[in-house]
């Protein structure tokens, strides 16, 4: 069952309840009920559970979905100005670019900070290719962009036509062997 992340219908909600059982709790201590402390209690939960509902609707999960980008594994990541992300073999040039762009808006967090003076978060996008026992990482690109600006509406992105010419020959070869060796 997958449920919407509608955190401000749930808050009004939570404000409703939360308002019901104050009342409850009112008219517990006017007829002396024998539970009315615990409708205190519950009282008090539901203020902090909307309190709580209500931080989660300010947008906090609010993220950027960069058209044609693919999902990207994090492998490597200093907390710093530096990470490396892990792409399907099949990428294509335009998704990497994508990709790499919606990498680069994940990854984004005002924590991180610069070390060696640069203040350019470094995100490099590599995949590996198996070929006969042996893994070869190859770097496909990489995205430059600013630690302290969310907006930076500019990020520097390199793609590798050398690393994208070595993947294709590398599926050739592969390619070639595979049909020498069912043949």
């Amino acid at each position: 069952m997958d449920l919407p992340l509608d955190f401000k219908t749930y808050t009004i909600w939570s404000i409703y309840t939360t308002i019901g059982f104050f009342v409850l709790a009112i008219v517990g201590f006017l007829f002396k009920w024998g539970f009315r402390f615990r409708l205190v209690g519950a009282t008090g939960f539901m203020g902090v559970l909307t309190v709580g509902l209500f931080a989660l609707s300010l947008g906090l999960f609010d993220r950027v979905e960069i058209p044609n980008a693919v999902r990207f594994n994090l492998v490597y990541d200093t907390g710093g100005n530096q990470a490396v992300i892990t792409v399907p073999i099949d990428i294509t040039k335009d998704q990497l670019e994508s990709t790499l762009q919606q990498a680069s808006n994940d990854l984004f967090s005002y924590g991180r900070t610069a070390t060696s003076g640069d203040d350019q978060l470094t995100i490099r996008a590599r995949t590996q290719f198996h070929q006969e026992g042996v893994t070869i990482p190859l770097y496909l690109g990489q995205v430059r962009r600013s630690l302290v600006r969310q907006d930076d509406s500019n990020p520097t992105i390199v793609i590798s036509e050398k690393a994208f010419a070595q993947l294709e020959s590398l599926q050739q070869e592969q390619k070639l062997n595979l049909s020498t060796t069912l043949n």
